[in-house]
């Protein structure tokens, strides 16, 4: 999960100004249309200039995550030419400009003459889209980069580009600029070894943001060490530096595959089973590879990968899986007569709380829905993997009868608690019905009823919430007080959750509600009320720890929220500096010491400059409150969103679960943004 950084707000006296805000007004507002529509009016493409008109169709986004997405294309690549088998180490460069370089050891890419368009191939490769070896089954069988438009891409959508290949004894180097040669293919040396080496600078006129994460790269390099045992991936980061003077770099390999990913995805729960149940086979030209765990945790957590690319959506290939533990184990417990007491059904989602896996198949011509490739649609992967894991997961049970047993006993608690959240969740929305929409006593809301207008703040404590219902605009912002730190959900059976008043506040607040379908839970957000949903608490280490439990709530039971981008995070100031008249309000120790020297330089007199600092909400008036939090024109709100689904559960449940020495060890190699309150 990330928080993404708003704005600066600067105040001095009452003038207040936003630094790097980015003009939305429109120049041709007010314009008449263009009536004189005819054949000059249709704009023909060519080249790349469709990437750079639309890049959003073809990375994503120009956000950060498109940013980073870059450099997965590039990746994908060299992960292409390892699973080719002509290739088994890649290196990620952040040089300090933020720049990147790729280097792999496969073959390199071909520099000879291309026969139709009379070219380099290397340039071919670079500067056309759709072009590559990827559509040729005899030089890879799988491929992530299926589309042929991956390094192209990332070159029309940077300012610099630069390739160097290593082949046939001699170094090749081509350079380019937002897509176009600026020279020509040339020979610059001999070498002894093959491999392709692409350093890119991404354009600053089309990202929002060029300053690479090196824990999101760091996460998604983990996880491809793992779906391909055997590669070795260096991340190394040139921007800093550690005690010996030395980069920062870490090395990702795995020899154990998906069984060390699930390991690792689990470590901070409790396993019911020795070890993962693992199965890798291949069936009709499809590769599979599944590993999944049962721990003690109350919550599904199943990741699918095709070809090396991350399936968020799911597909077929999940449908399978599910398809082959519930058969499987539903089979097992009518067999055995372990479910004959139950007087309600066994569900499908039974089968799998608690339960951890990933799915992995190698697809020679997957179907994707869209270029994103969130959703695998080949329809004959769903009976290939339920057949391989079917079989597996039959032996597994009559060769483990005591483990079997243990998870059986699992699915009929998991089945039990169901039956009762679902009890308590129709108390509660039966309850709202009733009383004729059932909103909190404590809700202060707003006039508006657009919900694309209008906005609730989740705000800590009954004196803060007091506050900001002074201060807030009362057209378009509700205020929700919550008193005290929320249940933890991570540790809490789903019906103790809808018996917690602050949570049944939330529900019934945000008019959303949980419903069973096709025998899956599902958010409903079609009532969804308000569009902005800003956690605001204060700027000390318990206001932190209240709004990891409201995250926590949002991630395990109103995902589709953050998934829509709902849910912000408000930034308080921690600071307010000032002398005479003048003040400046800051939110980190750098805008607190550059506005003290400020005041301390230009001031004729003596350093009589003032540091408030607010330690709560509830230090700051109404007029404060609403200038420097809840303003839309001035505040900062960090909007959350989810990168990596798979590290976004890992973090959660070490930060909110039982097992102290994974949270030891996360704080401590986070130790560096640690700071206590005094």
């Amino acid at each position: 999960m990330s928080v993404m950084r708003g704005k600066t707000l600067l105040i001095e006296g009452k003038k207040s100004y936003l630094c790097g805000m980015k003009n939305n007004e429109n120049p041709e507002e007010g314009k008449s249309p263009n009536t004189n529509y005819g054949a000059n009016n249709i704009t023909a493409l060519e080249g790349l200039e469709a990437v750079r008109l639309r890049p959003g169709m073809y990375i994503g986004s120009t956000d950060s995550k498109g940013l980073h997405h870059l450099v997965y294309e590039v990746v994908d690549n060299s992960i292409d030419e390892h699973l080719a088998g002509h290739a088994d180490t890649v290196t990620v460069i952040i040089h300090k400009d933020n720049s990147i370089t790729v280097k792999d050891n496969g073959r390199g890419i071909p520099t000879g003459m291309h026969k139709k368009l009379q070219k380099s191939a290397l340039e071919v490769v670079m500067t056309v889209l759709h072009a590559g070896g990827k559509f040729d089954k005899d030089t890879y069988k799988v491929s992530g980069g299926l589309h042929g438009v991956g390094v192209s891409c990332v070159n029309a959508l940077s300012s610099y580009l630069k390739a160097e290949v290593h082949r046939q004894g001699q170094v090749f180097v081509q350079e380019y600029s937002i897509g176009k040669p600026t020279s020509e293919v040339e020979v610059v040396g001999t070498t002894d070894i093959t491999g392709t080496n692409v350093t890119f600078k991404p354009d600053g006129t089309i990202f929002e943001t060029l300053e690479y994460s090196f824990g999101v790269l760091s996460a998604r390099l983990r996880e491809l060490a793992y779906l391909n045992s055997g590669l070795k991936l260096i991340l190394i980061d040139e921007r800093v530096k550690g005690e010996e003077g030395a980069f920062k770099q870490e090395e990702y390999f795995s020899e154990g595959g998906l069984k060390e990913y699930v390991k690792f995805l689990d470590e901070s729960r409790t396993p019911i089973i020795q070890n993962p149940i693992h199965v890798k086979g291949k069936r009709d030209s499809v590769e599979v590879e599944v590993a999944m765990q049962y721990n003690d945790s109350y919550k599904e957590n199943v990741y699918s990968y095709v070809n090396n690319i991350n399936t968020r959506e799911g597909g077929t290939h999940v449908n399978g899986f599910r398809r082959a533990v519930t058969r499987v184990f539903k089979q097992y417990g009518e067999d055995n007569g372990f479910f004959n007491k139950l007087k309600f059904k066994v569900s499908s989602e039974d089968f799998r709380e608690g339960l951890t896996a990933v799915v992995a198949v190698k697809v020679p011509e997957p179907q994707f829905k869209g270029q994103t490739k969130g959703e695998l649609g080949n329809s004959e992967v769903t009976s290939i993997v339920s057949q391989e894991l079917g079989e597996t997961l039959k032996y597994f049970l009559e060769e483990n009868p005591q483990e079997a047993k243990r998870v059986i006993d699992k699915v009929i608690l998991a089945a039990t608690a169901r039956h009762a959240a679902r009890k308590a969740r129709e108390m509660v929305q039966r309850k709202n019905v009733l009383t004729g929409g059932g909103l909190p006593g404590k809700l202060a809301d707003c006039s508006s009823k657009d919900p694309n207008a209008s906005e609730i703040f989740l705000v800590e404590g009954d004196s803060a919430g007091g506050t900001a219902k002074q201060g807030r605009d009362r057209n378009f912002q509700a205020i929700l007080p919550l008193r005290g730190k929320i249940l933890n959900v991570e540790k809490a059976l789903e019906h103790k959750i809808y018996e917690n008043e602050e949570i049944k506040n939330i529900f019934t607040a945000l008019g959303v509600s949980i419903e069973e379908k096709e025998g899956e839970r599902i958010l409903n957000v079609e009532k969804l009320r308000y569009h902005k949903i800003v956690i605001m608490c204060d700027a000390d280490i318990d206001g932190s720890h209240i709004v990891t439990l409201i995250l926590t709530f949002f991630y395990r039971y109103m995902t589709p929220l953050i998934d829509n981008g709902y849910i912000y995070i408000a930034a308080p100031p921690l600071y307010r500096v000032s002398k005479g008249k003048q003040f400046r309000y800051c939110w980190n120790e750098e805008e607190r010491e550059d506005a003290v020297s400020s005041y301390s330089k230009n001031s004729e007199r003596d350093a009589g400059v003032k540091i408030q600092r607010y330690k709560g909400l509830g230090e700051m008036n109404a007029e404060q409150l609403w200038e420097t939090t809840m303003d839309p024109d001035s505040r900062m709100l960090r909007q959350v969103t989810i990168d990596d689904a798979a590290d976004c559960d890992r973090v959660f449940s070490m930060l909110m679960g039982d097992e102290v020495p994974p949270r030891r060890a996360f704080i401590e190699a986070n130790a560096k943004y640690a700071r206590v309150d005094v």
